[in-house]
């Protein structure tokens, strides 16, 4: 048993539940149909529609349920439609960076084999917003710059932690989620620094940002994180099969015709390509990566890598929490990743004193 197995075997994750369901097999290809998670994924989607259609209710022109419909395509009173333009954008942001670190959150936990792998952990929202920290304090740049290093600070956190987690050419495990948060506990008190060494309007929008919100999202913001979602995701379905052999073990996976490094490093990619897209669109959005995948796991009751479940769960998480936040009758919209991260706050320490993988 090689040093991979063991590592595998001694981290001490409880094998994925056994789900009995239909194959169907065609010539060079077989599925897998699994009824529960099917009946929670269809459960999941009419929820992030109903959490949508709310959240293009709110606003300070109330639109009525019944006109949203209409005025999506045009239709309607003048008032109803501008209202709608201006909120469109932040209900796709929610459900595109929801299900983006729905994703990634699934990803770094199959990598790390670990309930806490995920990029808020590990410390990659964390790099993402030192370069946008780095851009509004020091160069006072404008949201596209932000955005852009962002996801630049994001890949090359990544980058950073993937290398220094290797060892023997093999990284994931403990190994993985530890270095992570040793980096990203350097990186939070460089943008500190940054903030207490900026000046004050420049260390209030940076404040703004870190928090993450939905406020004021344009389409230029969205798009990349919408366009990133529908093709790195797909990408990350067809690896889910060869991440699932993985989290067996390596030499179970090498003798199934499976490289486990090179499959690691892909999905790594993807959910470093995800988590940098969703941190540069609404800022660092903490815990939604973390819950949703074990949330969509738990539900669903799905053996191996939930991609599906995790991207909808991560939606209804955040558009939820986007949705009781500007419901809650304060004199100013509460940050979303504030609301979240108090959510997922309790979340963390349930998970800390119950399961058995920790």
């Amino acid at each position: 048993m090689n040093r991979a197995t063991t590592r595998e075997a001694s981290s001490g994750s409880q094998p994925s539940p056994i789900v009995t369901g239909r194959v169907l097999r065609g010539r060079n290809f077989s599925l897998l149909v699994q009824p529960r998670a099917l009946l929670v994924i269809g459960i999941l989607l009419a929820v992030a529609v109903l959490l949508a259609l709310i959240g293009l209710t709110q606003g300070k022109v109330a639109v009525p349920l019944g006109d949203i419909i209409p005025a999506i395509f045009g239709n309607g009173e003048r008032k109803h439609v501008l209202a709608l333009g201006l909120r469109m954008p932040r209900v796709v942001a929610a459900l595109t960076a929801g299900a983006a670190l729905g994703v990634s959150g699934a990803v770094f936990q199959s990598v790390s084999n670990n309930a806490l792998g995920s990029p808020d952990v590990i410390g990659l929202t964390t790099g993402a917003a030192s370069g946008a920290i780095t851009q509004i304090v020091l160069f006072d740049a404008g949201p596209v710059q932000v955005m852009l290093a962002a996801l630049a600070g994001g890949v090359g956190t990544a980058l950073a932690i993937y290398l220094l987690s290797l060892k023997g050419g093999v990284t994931g495990g403990y190994r993985l989620v530890l270095i992570g948060l040793g980096v990203g506990a350097l990186l939070g008190s460089y943008n500190s620094l940054l903030m207490v060494r900026g000046q004050v309007e420049q260390a209030v929008s940076a404040n703004i940002w870190i928090a993450g919100s939905l406020d004021g999202r344009q389409w230029t913001q969205v798009l990349p994180v919408l366009i990133g979602t529908i093709i790195v995701v797909p990408i990350t379905i067809l690896l889910a099969r060869r991440a699932t052999l993985v989290e067996m073990g390596d030499d179970i996976a090498s003798q199934l015709g499976v490289r486990a490094e090179p499959t690691r490093r892909w999905l790594i990619f993807c959910g470093v390509a995800l988590a940098a897209l969703a941190t540069a669109a609404v800022g660092p959005i903490a815990f939604i990566a973390l819950s949703a995948p074990q949330i969509a796991r738990r539900l669903s009751q799905a053996r191996g890598l939930s991609i599906v479940p995790a991207a909808l769960m991560g939606s209804c998480l955040l558009l939820g929490a986007d949705v009781v936040s500007q419901a809650i009758p304060t004199a100013t919209t509460l940050p979303i990743g504030q609301v979240t991260g108090l959510i997922g706050g309790i979340y963390l320490a349930w998970l800390l004193t119950r399961s058995k993988q920790l």
